[in-house]
């Protein structure tokens, strides 16, 4: 069996009513078009008749043990014994008697090969209104986006994948989220990606389907940011960060700013060094993330995290925030100064704030670049082969 060309994997949860159908499909197709190939069943955990009907109908069931659609589908998957693989919901939702336009891309060369659902058309009752309307293209917006991949259908469910691209992937998720797992993991380790169009049907199932539309949707949305760290941590701190600066700096330029009737002064400013201290901590996540994400092996190294690490320094670090932190104090010295100069008595409270908070920020900066200094470097110490 280890020269078959495809492995068609069906993830089972009690889905005795349809999975007959499938399987039937499924055959039907390999032997119409004469493809070496198996049925895989990847069972997590069926108590109605699933199990007894896949091997009636000659399908190889894989026990997965452990909960979710991710792990279902990893462990089918794991077991495949061909070249191509195409995996595909149990539910009679799609077609597995069409499915030649992802082995024709598959044997072209492409290593991930995605069904889209609304170019190839959505049965009425097959898809409801929230997750056509929005929920759909809002997640498949996000992922071109965060991604910069060219897909119309992130969470179809029906694709095909090579054996030596799905080892490239190396997915850890666990639950529905597996779906665009697929998609990114493809993208990140430098993928060649495709789509075609696919029919989707109403599934023949009596019974609710397991997709949960807010849990489901949550868990994608989770993690496209986790994956994404510029979006989640980076752009947000850095649009934060110039914003805080540049009225702070104005501030600090031309004294208290009226915008009409508004005055900005003082209590803005003290908000603006709040958002340049939250900033520079979405900054600092960012790093930390990427290093983390790439020490761990979460998804392929890139040349930007490993030229960071080479020029960064715990020296270098500490130098910078000691620096921060000086600059701190001297403004700090300074306020004290003009008190002094004022007898330790009443100050205009303005006019000292102004000195006052720059310098707080400078030292909350600084502490925040040393102690952040400290763990990058035991994060690094783990080199990448």
């Amino acid at each position: 069996m280890d020269d078959l060309e495809l492995s068609i994997v069906m993830p089972c949860l009690d889905e005795e009513e349809t999975l007959g159908i499938c399987l039937n499909k499924a055959n039907g197709f390999m032997a119409k078009h004469n493809i070496k190939g198996e049925v895989i069943v990847a069972d997590n955990g069926s108590t109605d008749n699933s199990v007894v009907i896949a091997k009636s109908k000659n399908a190889r069931v894989v026990h997965v043990r452990e909960k979710g659609y991710g792990n279902a589908l990893r462990g089918g998957i794991k077991e495949a014994k061909g070249k191509y693989i195409i995996m595909g919901d149990a539910d009679d939702s799609y077609d597995f008697s069409t499915l030649m336009p992802f082995i024709e891309k598959l044997r072209e060369g492409y290593g991930l090969v995605m069904g889209n659902r609304f170019e190839g058309g959505i049965k009425k009752g097959a898809m409801p209104w929230i997750h056509y309307y929005f929920g759909n293209p809002a997640q498949s917006l996000v992922g071109r986006i965060f991604f910069k991949i060219k897909i119309g259908d992130f969470n179809c469910g029906l694709r095909g994948f090579s054996r030596e691209a799905f080892d490239k992937m190396e997915t850890r998720t666990t639950g529905m989220e597996f779906a665009s797992e697929v998609v990114v993991k493809a993208a990140l380790a430098g993928v060649k990606i495709t789509e075609v169009p696919t029919m989707l049907h109403p599934d023949g199932r009596s019974r609710p389907p397991h997709l949960r539309t807010w849990r489901d949707g949550w868990r994608n949305l989770r993690f496209f940011l986790l994956y994404s760290p510029a979006w989640l941590f980076l752009y947000p701190g850095v649009a934060l960060m110039l914003l805080g600066t540049l009225v702070s700096a104005a501030i600090a330029i031309f004294g208290d700013i009226e915008i009409g009737q508004v005055n900005i002064s003082i209590h803005t400013l003290l908000y603006c060094s709040a958002m340049v201290i939250f900033g520079f901590q979405g900054v600092l996540f960012y790093i930390l993330t990427k290093i983390y994400a790439y020490t761990q092996r979460l998804y392929p190294v890139k040349g930007r995290v490993l030229h960071f690490l080479e020029v960064f320094s715990l020296e270098a670090g500490i130098v910078l925030g000691f620096t921060l932190m000086f600059l701190g104090l001297v403004l700090g010295a300074f306020a004290l100064y003009t008190w002094s100069q004022a007898g330790l008595g009443d100050l205009d409270v303005g006019a000292t704030m102004k000195v006052v908070i720059p310098s707080a920020s400078l030292l909350l900066l600084g502490s925040q670049v040393l102690c952040n200094s400290f763990f990058i470097s035991i994060l690094g110490l783990k080199k990448i082969d």
